[in-house]
């Protein structure tokens, strides 16, 4: 008989004594369990023990926390968390180095669990930690010591990062700012500026003041990618939350600095392959880039506006140089309005007027005036180009180009938060100063190739766009390390090659439709999806490994999960780092029986998303989100490093319950193989030797009506 669900097994150590193995009564209060451990041992003042994970980050175990128990854990007996707090406080204090030492390098473990940093922190710990670090007289192994416990100690969210002093902003900003510092100091002093600016409106003005751009854009040129990353992360969130008027100063000051050319040779094109923080940081900088242009964007052209109607005459002018300006003003006038419908405006008479709508408002103007000047030779041909085709097959620059300058904006979402799980960068961009424009003028020059190779009219500009759009995000989806590389694989994806694409992809909709082969579909489909389940199952064996979620990302911290051979057993445990392969199952100390398991729900639905805030920055962290619910009422909850990874392992925990597999990844196998499977038979019935018979009744091919055995 089963051991009621309410009765964890677990073994207590404690330094010196033999191991006690006993039953732990979950209804019973904690401090009563503490109490008859001790009494085993003949301890006395149990109120001064508590006990914690023997194994993992060796957490407390408090009231609200014992559900995690599982039976076979084993647990240690350790002082109480006031106790070590009360302890170390004075150990830290003391006069002695290498008691002092000791005391931090614990105290820097101990500060990730949540109960003992709400005992140091109302002890006022923070502020002795803080008043240490004022005096700059700690150096090498114990300053590291006492700021990794400070940033752990902070990160729990306890005490406002408003209460720090600027003595010690000063401090913390001089070991980023000193030529040469330890590597860990600088490490985890960049990491405290960060929080700092991201997590108060007023520290951002003064982190502002302290740290020198010049000096951070220094710390992208070492040979150590952790402080890269960091460098980046501390420039993203000055960069995040400077007010409005000064983004645009500030980005002028690091183009000076050349910042991009420092991330393109010391960190792109670097001999080490870029970690996945390090591809999230280059993200966010890309995006915070791009929205530099959400202002011009939203920008309408006024029409009154002298200035701005002089833009609009120098593309007129730049196009048709040379051509006699003189005559009466009706003269001008229609010389103009024939232009202006030349340069593909559609208000032939007030070419301003299709610039009021936003987006992309200003913006296209900016890029078509860039194309005019920078590339004039390829301005003009267009424009001349498409001025001397019948009128029916012209390609109208100056709508494309407004279109497109929209369409650009939608493809790279200007104006839009970073995603807080996105590591989607394109090298090429940073391989150029004025990396928009010229994306810009490599996709016009697309355009109106596909324009041609469609023999397009007016009539087609919407399907034109259509096609356009599917060339460029095939494209970026390659990952060209340059704008030469994107031309080229552009180049590849003419008109006929997308054509050629769509039909491939369409294949499975349209090719199977008549129903003998729907008929043969609908017999493969079960072997199809069993052999699905296998695969996702036999994934699920191998494991994956999972992050876990905080508030600081570069810190992170790891745990893997795999399904026994025989699957019936979920097992699962911390790692120190990301495995390098597949982790023994001796080394994970937890485990689920998969007949104990009752749901599997995703996204929103799960107990650590609706803990989070639904902030835009946690959208795709939500997609990857999936918890399993198991008895008696607890969860196992997971976050995917990509859609490929929640794709299996939702698939493959449905595929365990009985339950049907229904990702977009499923579907898409389905398909796929159903279609392999199918051309192969049906290429094996052509390939059948039919003996001599009577010749049959000539009939008309499409009456034809046959059936065949194909299992």
């Amino acid at each position: 008989m089963p051991p009621p669900s309410d009765i964890v097994k677990v073994a207590i150590e404690w330094p010196g004594a033999n191991a006690q193995l006993i039953e732990i009564d979950q209804k019973k209060p904690l401090s009563s369990i503490v109490r008859e451990v001790c009494d085993g041992w003949s301890l006395s003042g149990a109120e001064q023990f508590a006990l914690r994970y023997a194994d993992g980050p060796q957490l407390y175990i408090t009231e609200q926390s014992r559900c995690d128990i599982k039976n076979g854990t084993i647990l240690r007996l350790a002082i109480s968390p006031a106790r070590a707090a009360r302890q170390l406080l004075e150990r830290i204090q003391s006069h002695g180095i290498d008691a002092r030492l000791e005391a931090l390098k614990e105290l820097a473990k101990l500060s990730a669990d949540p109960t003992f940093a709400a005992e140091f922190i109302t002890m006022e710990g923070i502020g002795t930690l803080a008043r240490l670090v004022e005096s700059g007289t700690h150096f090498g192994e114990m300053l590291a010591f006492t700021l990794t416990a400070f940033l752990e100690l902070m990160d729990h969210g306890i005490v406002s990062w408003d209460l720090l002093s600027l003595s010690f902003i000063k401090q913390i900003a001089g070991y980023v700012n000193q030529p040469m510092v330890d590597v860990s100091i600088l490490q985890r002093s960049l990491a405290i500026l960060e929080s700092m600016v991201l997590n108060s409106h007023s520290l951002y003005h003064r982190v502002a003041q302290e740290i020198t751009v010049g000096q951070l854009i220094g710390h992208l040129q070492v040979s150590n990618q952790e402080i890269q990353t960091y460098a980046i992360a501390l420039i993203n969130a000055l960069f995040l939350k400077a007010p409005e008027d000064r983004r645009q100063e500030m980005a002028s000051t690091l183009a000076q600095k050349h910042l991009r050319s420092i991330i393109l040779n010391h960190i792109i094109r670097g001999n080490r392959p870029i970690k996945a923080e390090m591809a999230h940081q280059l993200y966010v900088l890309q995006v915070l880039t791009f929205n530099l242009l959400e202002e011009r964007m939203m920008t309408k052209m006024d029409p009154n506006d002298q200035a701005q109607r002089d833009i609009i005459f120098e593309l007129r002018r730049i196009a048709f140089d040379g051509e006699n300006d003189t005559g009466g003003t009706e003269k001008r006038k229609a010389m103009y309005t024939k232009d202006y419908k030349m340069l593909g405006f559609t208000n032939h008479v007030n070419p301003a007027m299709d610039f009021t709508q936003t987006p992309p408002g200003m913006l296209a103007l900016d890029n078509m005036l860039y194309l005019a000047k920078l590339h004039q030779d390829t301005y003009i041909r267009i424009v001349l180009e498409n001025s001397s085709r019948e009128d029916k097959h012209e390609c109208p620059f100056g709508r494309c180009a407004i279109e497109l300058t929209r369409m650009l904006c939608e493809i790279l979402q200007v104006g839009e938060l970073p995603n807080e799980g996105c590591n989607d960068y394109h090298p090429m961009f940073f391989t150029h100063d004025r990396a928009w424009e010229e994306f810009f003028c490599v996709c016009i020059q697309l355009l109106n190739k596909t324009w041609k190779e469609m023999r397009a009219t007016a009539e087609d500009f919407n399907k034109v766009m259509q096609v356009v759009r599917e060339q460029i995000t095939r494209a970026l989806a390659m990952k060209p390390a340059s704008l030469d590389q994107l031309k080229s694989k552009l180049r590849s994806l003419s008109y006929s090659e997308i054509l050629r694409l769509r039909q491939t992809e369409r294949m499975s909709q349209d090719d199977f439709q008549s129903p003998p082969i729907i008929e043969l579909r609908e017999r493969i489909q079960p072997e199809i999806l069993e052999l699905i389940k296998q695969q996702r199952l036999n994934r699920l064996c191998e494991g994956s490994c999972f992050r876990k979620l905080g508030n600081r990302r570069r810190q992170e911290k790891f745990w893997f999960c795999r399904l026994s051979l025989n699957h019936k057993v979920l097992h699962y445990g911390d790692l120190d780092e990301s495995p390098q392969g597949e982790v023994p199952f001796e080394l994970l100390s937890d485990k689920i029986h998969v007949s104990d398991v009752k749901s599997v729900v995703t996204g929103k639905d799960c107990p650590h998303m609706k803990e989070k805030s639904a902030l835009k920055q946690n959208k795709e962290v939500l997609e990857l989100a999936f918890s399993v619910f198991y008895d008696p009422d607890e969860t196992l909850n997971f976050v995917a490093p990509n859609k490929y990874e929640y794709c299996i392992w939702t698939d493959g925990l449905c595929a365990l319950l009985g339950r049907e597999m229904s990702s977009d990844l499923t579907r898409s196998d389905l398909d796929t193989l159903i279609n392999m499977e199918m051309k192969l038979r049906l290429l094996d019935l052509e390939n059948i030797t039919i003996p001599e018979a009577p010749p049959p009744v000539p009939k008309e091919p499409s009456s034809y009506n046959f059936t065949y055995n194909y299992s």
